[in-house]
């Protein structure tokens, strides 16, 4: 496959971030010159093979920065005085503050397109990077009155070589949008994995799925967490403050469950969390009805593989997945979705084929 990037790619951070679209673009042949302020960062990033380490004639058609928030907006600046002729760009996930920035500054806006793709890990740094990090996922780009069709073009042409969806919005609905989607979510994860600090042993014991899936995102890195909750306060706050309105109608209903109204305040809150969930995009888009088949596998090297393996034999598309393992027994369960229609057979030539169907 070749690259729709055109030219020389200038990557300014070797984080996660920076470090992965180094990582895809150089798999596609991409010159891809690295630069970070911290020589050991930028040395792994190096030996990883996320690109190359840069020279005096470099002359990069595209640069990203791909920095911590609080300094994003310094950078570019820096980057577009630095590089006259270059598009930069930015993949920081709050994009209003820079460009407001950029414009108080008197940067040269005519060449400085913002981005975002929406992706990430738990874990930060060069070592946590992956070239497959941005497959399938959306990348936002924002232009603003001084971008050229252009531009964006080449930004969609980054976003599509390393696997991702790209999208156009603008800087205040992108900022919006992630207030819901991802900056009060992670807030509400840490909150919530906060109660466990002082539970007791026997509670933690219990735990199963579901609160790993609520408190996943809770491991996360608080100073970068921290830095990009304050760029995009305003837009967080409105979200969370429903969020306690409806917390407190759901703390009264529980105060006094058998109080007129208690009840149906209960009801209306987990529907309203339904509705919700419902629209959330999965593979094939919000309107896909899938069944689920949980399967229990010894917890033993090379199980998961060929079950895997003869779902595929049998013919069947694996919608999604999902793996948990039983606490104090060997046993994993695999929660395997496919659509309804293949669902019947599927367990009937599972079972047929040895395995524990629950």
């Amino acid at each position: 496959m070749s690259a729709r990037t055109l030219g020389q790619v200038r990557v300014v951070g070797t984080g996660l971030l920076g470090t992965s679209i180094g990582l895809g673009l150089s798999a596609l042949d991409v010159d891809v010159v690295l630069h970070d302020v911290s020589p050991s960062t930028l040395a792994l990033a190096v030996d990883y093979g996320a690109g190359r380490r840069a020279r005096p004639d470099d002359e990069p058609a595209l640069l990203v920065v791909a920095v911590p928030p609080d300094r994003t907006a310094e950078v570019v600046a820096a980057e577009l005085a630095a590089s006259p002729s270059s598009l930069v760009t930015d993949v920081a996930s709050v994009k209003a503050g820079v460009l407001d920035a950029l414009r108080a500054g008197g940067a040269p806006l005519e060449r400085y397109v913002g981005s975002h793709p929406m992706a990430g890990r738990e874990r930060s740094g060069p070592i946590a990077a992956r070239a497959d990090l941005f497959l399938g996922r959306p990348w936002v780009i924002a232009p603003h009155v001084a971008s050229a069709t252009e531009q964006v073009a080449a930004l969609e042409a980054l976003a599509r070589d390393l696997g991702a969806v790209p999208t156009t919005l603008a800087a205040d609905r992108h900022d919006a949008a992630v207030a819901v989607v991802s900056h009060a979510p992670q807030l509400v994860s840490s909150l919530l994995a906060a109660r466990l600090v002082d539970a007791p042993e026997h509670a933690t014991d219990l735990a199963g799925q579901g609160l790993r899936d609520t408190t996943r995102i809770a491991a996360s890195d608080p100073a970068l967490w921290l830095q990009i909750l304050s760029a995009n306060a305003a837009r967080v706050a409105p979200v969370l403050a429903a969020l306690r309105d409806d917390l407190d109608a759901v703390l009264g209903a529980l105060q006094d469950p058998a109080a007129p109204g208690a009840q149906r305040a209960l009801a209306d809150a987990l529907a309203a969390g339904n509705s919700g969930v419902a629209r959330i995009p999965g593979k094939h888009g919000v309107d896909l009805r899938t069944t689920t088949l949980t399967v229990l596998i010894d917890d033993r090297p090379g199980q998961l593989a060929r079950l895997l393996t003869e779902i595929g034999e049998m013919a069947v598309n694996l919608e999604d997945m999902r793996l948990e393992h039983s606490p104090g027994a060997p046993i994993g369960i695999v929660e395997v979705s496919v659509l309804p229609e293949a669902a019947a057979g599927l367990e009937t030539d599972l079972v047929r084929r040895g395995w524990r169907v629950a």
